[in-house]
Formats: C-alpha cells, sequence, structure tokens
C-alpha cells in the first residue's frame, strides 16, 4: 500500500450509500485520526464540498502523492487494490490476469 499522507488525492473503493458517494470518487485527505483512518474531502466538478468522512485505508487507494505533485503510475494503483482483497479475490484477479494473454489484441 502507498502510505496516505496530508493533502494526497484518494480513490475511494466502496460505495458509501449513506451519504451517496460512490466507489470511484475521488477525495483529499485533510487529516490523519490514526494509522488506519483518514479525514477525507469529497469534492464535485465544481470544488463544492460533498462530504466530510472518515474513511479506513482499506476503503482507498492514494491515487495523486502531494509530496511529489505526481499521480501514482497505474501498475501501482492496482497493486494497492489488490493488497486490500482477500488471497482469494487475489488468486481470481491472476488467474484473470493469465486469461488476458491469451486473448488476441
Amino acid at each position: 500500500m502507498i502510505k496516505p499522507e496530508l493533502y494526497d488525492v484518494i480513490e475511494l473503493l466502496i460505495d458509501l450509500p449513506q451519504v451517496a458517494i460512490k466507489a470511484g470518487q475521488l477525495g483529499t485527505i485533510v487529516d490523519k485520526h490514526n494509522e488506519n483512518v483518514y479525514e477525507v474531502e469529497f469534492s464535485n466538478s465544481q470544488g463544492e464540498t460533498l462530504a466530510f468522512l472518515s474513511v479506513k485505508t482499506n476503503q482507498f487507494i492514494v491515487v495523486w502523492k502531494s509530496e511529489t505533485h505526481s499521480w501514482v503510475s497505474l501498475a501501482d494503483r492496482v497493486f494497492a487494490m489488490l493488497e486490500v482483497l482477500p488471497e482469494e479475490r487475489q488468486k481470481q484477479v491472476l488467474n484473470f490476469t493469465r486469461s488476458l494473454y491469451q486473448s488476441p489484441v
């Protein structure tokens, strides 16, 4: 997992229906409660705040690093997502990836 830091941009991995925030929504880390919980601001495309939520590290991945002002590579994002999946799901992803080598491009 890429270590989250203040002002990093994250991508939510799960739906949060109680506040109408869906998986894939981007947010910015604005505070750290502890090693596993961060306060994240979610905004719309006009920059208006949709919600401030406490989010656990297994519910998001870091997609942009504030420190380096750069996007996290796609490979690192995929790896970060795999890390939070149970081993059986990881095996399913591995098998799917293997099948891609058999399919014509």
